[in-house]
């Protein structure tokens, strides 16, 4: 199989992230063990940056 049309229709077969219990968003990587949104299960402060605008379970931080 090819890398172009045909084995990109086999991606969305599993699921590669799930909700995350913290932040309540769909980017808890099963892989990684980790939320790429607030940074879940792999550090006890919340991932936040000077240049995003992040809303967690719906409210945002300032």
């Amino acid at each position: 199989m090819g890398k172009g049309t045909p084995s990109l229709g086999l991606k969305g077969r599993s699921k590669s992230h799930i909700v995350c219990r913290r932040c309540g968003r769909h980017s808890y990587s099963l892989s990684n063990r980790r939320c790429g949104a607030c940074g879940y299960n792999s550090s006890k402060r919340i991932r936040r940056y000077s240049w995003q605008n992040k809303k967690l379970n719906r409210m945002r931080l300032v």
